[in-house]
């Protein structure tokens, strides 16, 4: 089995580091990651410039480019390494909820999954650094998990690890995406030039009032699994929108 690992985090990431670590207990590895943070970049591409491939001395390669760029880089570049799996993370952060949709880590998954490959994207609830341990525990359960009982088809799972210790966990569970309050905060700064320049802050809390999802149980001390798609369209307004539409006349 061969495992294709990416991030956001850049390619020095501990998280990076230790998911490789972790896959190649299961499988043939290979890691393309971005040179750089580029974490809140989602699925966007690299469209101004020309990418470059490197090898970095601890022998993952690096692309100057998105998480995107790095999937696709690694796919049509590299036709000696062809992934049946590709993990993205782990992200020191989580990815729950709205994050899902600007999340980098998260795009790595998705684009390997648009692509026809089995995806799982992990992030650890903590910036702290000090619950890796968890991590890798959790990480280890899932790929053995999946690896002797591979996927015939295409899936794409967003895993988030709590920040508690091993002896903690409560266990897996599969959880829906939760909402945010939406609150970020735009911070205005001078330059020193005098303009007045703005930082985007930090992303609003949990909403509370929506109960079993990614979020509560994530914080209730279990490692949650949840499946996504990307199929936006919203079945339940096809019916009005019809009725809105039909005395309209080109």
């Amino acid at each position: 089995m061969r495992i294709l690992i990416c991030n956001d985090d850049g390619y020095l990431s501990a998280g990076l580091a230790l998911l490789a670590k972790v896959a190649a207990e299961f499988a043939e590895v290979r890691v393309v990651a971005p040179e750089s943070d580029q974490s809140g970049v989602s699925n966007s591409f690299t469209l101004n410039r020309p990418l470059s491939i490197k090898n970095a001395a601890n022998g993952f390669f690096y692309v100057n480019g998105t998480p995107t760029d790095c999937i696709h880089v690694a796919l049509h570049t590299m036709s000696d390494f062809k992934p049946d799996l590709v993990l993205s993370g782990i992200n020191h952060g989580a990815n729950m909820g709205d994050d899902v949709l600007y999340s980098g880590t998260v795009a790595a998954a998705t684009e390997a999954f648009l692509m026809g490959i089995p995806a799982l994207a992990f992030s650890i609830n903590d910036r702290s650094g000090r619950y890796w341990e968890t991590a890798e525990k959790a990480v280890a359960t899932v790929l053995s998990k999946i690896c002797t009982q591979q996927p015939d088809q295409p899936l794409l799972w967003n895993i988030n690890i709590p920040a508690v210790t091993p002896e903690s966990v409560q266990g897996y569970r599969v959880a829906r995406l939760g909402r945010r309050h939406h609150e970020q905060c735009i911070v205005p700064l001078d330059s020193p030039r005098g303009e007045t320049m703005y930082w985007i802050g930090g992303v609003g809390p949990a909403d509370t009032s929506w109960q079993d999802t990614d979020f509560s149980d994530n914080e209730a001390g279990f490692v949650t699994i949840t499946p996504l798609t990307l199929d936006l369209t919203d079945y339940q307004q096809m019916g009005a929108v019809s009725t809105f539409l039909q005395d309209v006349q080109w």
